[in-house]
């Protein structure tokens, strides 16, 4: 992408990235040591979606040999938020597939590329249901609009076709999407997806319940892209076009972006803000979903974190779904770059031979070829960068150790080490903390170090480590705070008057670099200044070597995230009978003081 483009043009080039037109790695010529031939065939399906009558734009991959003497289970898929069937990744998906024996139906989806419909956020209600008449067609029961028909697809029963999904981002929830409406299916590959929108664009890390802290960056650059449609789609279908005042997305959809943006949230407007949201995502609708689920999500991930796979995998894991997940290096943050070595890229010709390759692989052989004896490995994998592979286990690892914050500024790992004391910082008018800038990287544009103004933010640092420690989940922290300001107006009935923060780990080294970690921040809205509460930070996979310290910061502010109302000073007051607590996910060593 060039960086010459005037930045509103770059915003909207977004839409033809990888890096957004998730899965961000399947991109490049498909590859391999003599791949089967295939055929290529565009078809066209009228569906009815969301009280509309629309097309949807398709192409077929169909092996040689494959026939209604010799069916082939199938693989469906759709692009990632802004893409088509044509872009990089998502036809690689289709031709990837193809080539390893499966047929593959590869469309874009409602509202991009050529299909028509409003973008509806992978509502199950209307993608999902356009995608279960894909399901109709690849079962023999429907016909393009042409008359083509699908009987070569391996059937379990009459109109019952064997098929999985795979996909990323916005390609990975309309998997989840369409499994809770079409029972049909039988795997599901979901890459770097959402578990609750509400969650993703305005998470809370400390009550769900209370509405969170609009990430504004990451909002407002997919809500560019959507509404930009005739810049990038010439000769819109109509059935694309909804209002002068939302022009390419469902009205609950620009409802909710406009609300966020407003920085008020009235007690029913912000409920159902909330409940949309909630409506569209797999938070929602699990308890619909039977299929086999490998659950592929990424560490370098701002806009859907580790946190939002472990929600799904875990609610699953609870109905007794065949569930899996993978924890990989990459995700939607970090820019425009190639996987590290040994992860999963289509361009490199790894399907075969990356770990995470061979995970989809044996997946979609037992759940569609029908080898019931494949082994689909361990139950939790996650990349480990200081050992270039990754770790397993067989859950997701609990929080094994507990700090506490002293009121001297220290990390200490007992409480009889607490030594009394405050301290307090105030929030500026403008940001004063920098985790990140979500879509520079994205545009060509540097992005510059996390930083923390000092007077707005409060720090507790561990001592130098005497041997590795190694954490792989989310910390965890339980928290006290005084603020006067907050206290007088937090009941308002306005959710923006509740005191915001936002936590987060460092990583100091030896000479004192400080690094955060996959540039990852827990935003806060306090649910009340006179109560303790809990924030669970975004997951993490990271070693602290010898001698470097670790270090829990609170910041007033962060410049990819809204912030406070008025200026509200913070006090946090320690001592060893009320303190707070860090606890971690440490799977090796031990965080001493």
């Amino acid at each position: 992408m060039s960086r010459a483009l005037p930045l509103s043009r770059r915003l909207l080039a977004l839409a033809a990235s990888t890096a957004l037109a998730a899965p961000l790695a399947l991109a490049g010529p498909v590859y391999g040591s003599e791949p089967a031939p295939y055929t290529v065939t565009p078809l066209r399906f009228t569906v009815e979606a969301g009280g509309r009558t629309c097309a949807v734009d398709a192409d077929l991959y169909r092996p040689a040999g494959v026939d209604a003497a010799h069916p082939a289970p199938a693989v469906l898929a759709t692009n990632g938020f802004g893409g088509s069937k044509a872009d990089g990744s998502t036809d690689a998906i289709g031709k990837a597939f193809a080539a390893r024996g499966y047929v593959s139906l590869v469309y874009s989806g409602l509202g991009f590329g050529k299909s028509g419909c409003l973008i509806s956020l992978d509502d199950p209600r209307i993608d999902g249901q356009a995608a279960s008449r894909l399901v109709d067609f690849l079962g023999g029961t429907r016909a393009a609009d042409d008359g083509t028909r699908a009987d070569f697809v391996t059937q379990d029963r009459t109109g019952d076709p064997r098929v999985g999904m795979i996909g990323g981002s916005y390609g990975g929830a309309i998997q989840l999407a369409t499994a809770s409406v079409d029972p049909r299916l039988d795997a599901l590959v979901p890459l770097i997806t959402w578990n609750d929108l509400a969650y993703s664009l305005a998470p809370n890390g400390a009550d769900r319940a209370t509405p969170g802290v609009f990430k504004w960056q990451w909002a407002n650059g997919f809500y560019l892209m959507g509404e930009g449609q005739p810049l990038l789609v010439p000769s819109l279908d109509p059935t694309r076009i909804n209002s002068l005042g939302c022009l390419h997305f469902v009205t609950d959809a620009c409802e909710t972006v406009r609300l966020l943006n407003s920085g008020r949230y009235p007690q029913a407007e912000t409920e159902k803000m909330l409940d949309f949201a909630r409506s569209v995502s797999p938070a929602s609708y699990l308890d619909r979903v039977t299929a086999p689920t490998l659950i592929v999500q990424g560490q370098s991930d701002s806009l859907f974190n580790l946190n939002e796979a472990q929600d799904t995998y875990e609610k699953l894991q609870e109905r007794g779904v065949e569930t899996k997940m993978i924890w990989q290096s990459w995700g939607h943050s970090g820019g425009i770059s190639d996987p590290v070595a040994g992860e999963l890229d289509l361009g490199r010709g790894n399907l075969e031979t990356s770990y995470v390759g061979q995970r989809v692989l044996a997946w979609f052989d037992r759940y569609l070829g029908g080898d019931r004896s494949t082994d689909t490995g361990p139950e939790f994998a996650y990349y480990r960068a200081w050992q270039s592979g990754y770790g397993t286990a067989a859950t997701v690892p609990a929080l094994s150790q507990k700090l506490y914050l002293s009121g001297d500024g220290k990390l200490v790992d007992n409480r009889a080490k607490v030594a009394r004391g405050s301290r307090a910082y105030s929030n500026w008018l403008v940001p004063t903390s920098h985790s990140e800038s979500s879509l520079a990287g994205m545009i060509g544009l540097p992005d510059p170090q996390p930083y923390d103004i000092k007077g707005t933010f409060l720090g507790w640092t561990s001592a130098p480590l005497t041997a590795p420690v190694d954490l792989v989940g989310a910390p965890k922290a339980t928290l006290r705070v005084v603020s006067p300001q907050t206290e007088r107006v937090q009941d308002s009935g306005d959710a923006a008057d509740k005191l915001v923060l936002f936590a987060k780990v460092y990583d100091i080294a030896p000479d004192g670099k400080k690094t955060l970690v996959n540039r990852l921040v827990a935003p806060v809205r306090v649910p009340d200044v006179t109560r303790p509460f809990t924030v669970e930070l975004p997951g993490i996979v990271h070693r602290y070597e010898t001698g470097h310290r670790l270090e829990f910061v609170i910041a007033a502010s962060d410049t990819a995230y809204t912030g406070n109302r008025g200026i509200k000073t913070v006090t946090v007051v320690g001592g060893p009978e009320e303190t707070g607590t860090l606890e971690l996910p440490v799977v090796r060593g031990t965080v001493g003081s």
